[in-house]
């Protein structure tokens, strides 16, 4: 027998996780009391600061996280990047903070009404346990159902007087690994695939996830079939150097219809199909036939067309190329770069990442939130790395960014971490820039700032808007920011600036801030 408190830390070190970020309040005192040498707290300043952190580690480490929120209100603030964290499928469990178990029926100052329910549906389980005695348990349960494919987060609610109470130990079992897809499934896509004249693939970010990359490579070159990355993918899952990778699909029906009709069979890996986000009419031309690999029964279910095979991807594609004979293909010509851009003031975001690409280190995290500029980004920073090389955040909320770098950095110690981050999304987060100094992570913060919500701006105009206000974003002084907040800062304005200052900051073992100054007016997102 033990507390609670003494059991829980007892199977959180089992599970390996004694790194737990947070935000503490009063419903998590009895939880954080007495905190013990081989865990470590790594504090946030705002809830949703907490879990994008949190998210940004489990990424980059491919680990499960623990995340420790309080009661409704800490919770609440959360909510929006618990939001990302499922659409990101991050194993995440949250622990939050709860009153005592008397004062529940009077709805108590500082309670949780129905505290399951609040998080969902963007946790794939939730629990409040019965009993102070299943608190264990229940964060066991949760364990076992986020890291379990497709991975999510989870929720455990857990009342402040329950940590005292005594308990019995629970039994620990090893995670549950991903699964097989059917063979007669995978033996079907292998007979198409062998004859078929053109075969494509998409690429999402599961296979990153996966660590299924270097089969990916594998796989494709087997073929000698081009690869193009998923809409809005949220990792790099084919190094975009290779020469069978291809570009990027649009957002858009019509457009990604386009893009594939040179294909008469693509597979679709680790991704939905499709993901969209701007609408230009239905589309012209059938999909070619498809393919869809994916270890979530919902992308599988609500895909319109096409064979879906469940699985994760490594073990599908590894299966798949046992099937394959070699290619007899001609390989398709690789994807064309545009010429460098120039340098020019007020500097464009092109030449920013342009310039990124020629500093940036070879093992490099780069974690990007620029929503006006994922064109450029595509086009000047081709990401080569195939482990982890490339985060942002699948759900489109805002702020993951510069907090996710920070938790990427906790994660992968021995890697530089570069953030790029636009001017307006830096705001919604900017309190990570102290935890980054607090904790020395050597995380290179490049803010871009057009002064405005550019992306915002766009597909308003794109959709007949006009004079559209609450766009414009003016005077925020981000070296004083980042100063006060404890980072070393840089400010540009010419281009001969710039690599001296990515130079300098990369370099450095703590939190640099470099301040660009872009040009205010990009036109087109996608």
């Amino acid at each position: 027998m033990g507390t609670v408190r003494d059991v829980t830390r007892d199977l959180l070190r089992e599970l390996g996780l004694t790194t737990v970020f947070g935000n503490p309040g009063t419903t998590e005192i009895p939880f954080l009391t007495g905190w013990p040498g081989d865990f470590r707290y790594v504090l946030g300043l705002q809830e949703s600061v907490v879990v994008a952190m949190a998210d940004g580690y489990a990424q980059a480490g491919r680990r499960p996280v623990l995340v420790n929120l309080h009661s409704a209100g800490g919770v609440g603030h959360g909510l929006g990047h618990v939001f990302t964290a499922y659409r990101n499928h991050t194993p995440m469990i949250v622990l939050a903070g709860q009153q005592v178990r008397s004062l529940l029926p009077g709805e108590p100052f500082l309670g949780a009404t129905d505290a399951t329910t609040f998080p969902r549906p963007y946790v794939k389980w939730s629990s409040e346990p019965a009993r102070a005695q299943d608190v264990p348990a229940a964060i066991a349960h949760a364990f076992h159902v986020s890291t379990q494919h497709p991975q999510g987060p989870t929720f455990v609610s857990v009342p402040a007087d329950d940590w005292d109470a005594e308990t019995t130990p629970v039994s620990t079992r090893p995670r549950i690994p991903g699964f097989g897809p059917d063979p007669a499934a995978i033996q079907e896509l292998a007979t198409a695939l062998d004859s078929s004249r053109r075969p494509g693939i998409v690429a999402g970010p599961a296979v990153d996830a996966d660590a299924a990359v270097d089969d990916l490579v594998r796989l494709a070159e087997q073929l000698d079939a081009g690869v193009w990355a998923s809409p809005m993918s949220s990792r790099c899952s084919f190094p975009e150097d290779h020469p069978l990778f291809l570009g990027f699909l649009h957002p858009d029906r019509r457009a990604l219809t386009h893009t594939l009709a040179d294909h008469d069979l693509v597979v679709v890996l680790g991704a939905p199909a499709f993901t969209y986000h701007v609408y230009r009419g239905e589309p012209d031309l059938p999909l070619p036939p498809l393919f869809l690999i994916s270890d979530d029964e919902q992308v599988l279910a609500r895909a319109p067309e096409g064979v879906g095979i469940r699985s994760t991807p490594r073990l599908a594609i590894r299966q798949l190329r046992d099937r394959l004979p070699p290619s007899r293909r001609t390989p398709p010509a690789p994807m064309a770069r545009p010429a460098q851009p120039e340098a020019a003031v007020p500097l464009s975001p092109s030449f920013v990442y342009s310039v990124l690409a020629r500093v940036l280190p070879d093992n490099a995290i780069v974690v990007e939130e620029t929503p006006s500029h994922r064109t450029a980004l595509h086009e000047h920073l081709p990401i080569t790395v195939r482990d982890t090389g490339f985060l942002t955040v699948a759900s489109g909320t805002l702020g993951y960014g510069l907090p996710a770098a920070v938790g990427a950095a906790i994660a992968r110690p021995e890697r530089r971490v570069v953030a790029i981050i636009g001017d307006g999304s830096a705001m919604y987060s900017v309190q990570a820039l102290w935890t980054a100094a607090h904790e020395h992570a050597p995380v290179t913060f490049v803010i871009m700032d057009n002064s405005q919500y550019a992306a915002v701006r766009i597909l308003g105009e794109a959709v007949g808007g006009e004079e559209l206000p609450g766009v414009d974003l003016h005077g925020i002084d981000f070296v004083a920011i980042a100063g006060g907040l404890g980072c070393r800062t840089h400010q540009v304005t010419e281009p001969g600036e710039l690599s001296t200052a990515l130079i300098t900051a990369l370099a450095d073992d703590r939190p640099n801030l470099i301040h660009v100054r872009i040009e205010p007016d990009p036109q087109t997102l996608y």
